[in-house]
Order: structure tokens, then sequence, then C-alpha cells
């Protein structure tokens, strides 16, 4: 999940709330959503690699 921040930057959060905490996870904070949108596909690639 990708969020704007009030500074014009983009964060991507877990997809799945933190089960101790009950808030996602930061998973990084990019200067463009482009940026953002890249990262989370290498997430997901790094998620479900064998």
């Amino acid at each position: 999940m990708i969020r704007k921040l009030p500074s014009g930057e983009y964060r991507l959060y877990s997809r799945k709330a933190d089960p101790r905490t009950g808030k996602r996870r930061n998973l990084g904070t990019f200067g463009t959503r482009a940026a953002a949108e890249k990262h989370e596909r290498e997430v997901q690639f790094f998620k479900r690699r064998a």
C-alpha cells in the first residue's frame, strides 16, 4: 500500500497489519510514486521466490 505523505514523498506500507502493533509496517519512503511502485514489485518478487 502506497500513501502520500504531507512532505510530498510516498511511503510504502505492508499489505497486512502487524499483529503485535495493529499497524502496517513501513517498507520505505520514496521521492516519487513510480519509485515506490517499483520497490513494491521488488518486495512481492522477493516474498514469492523459491
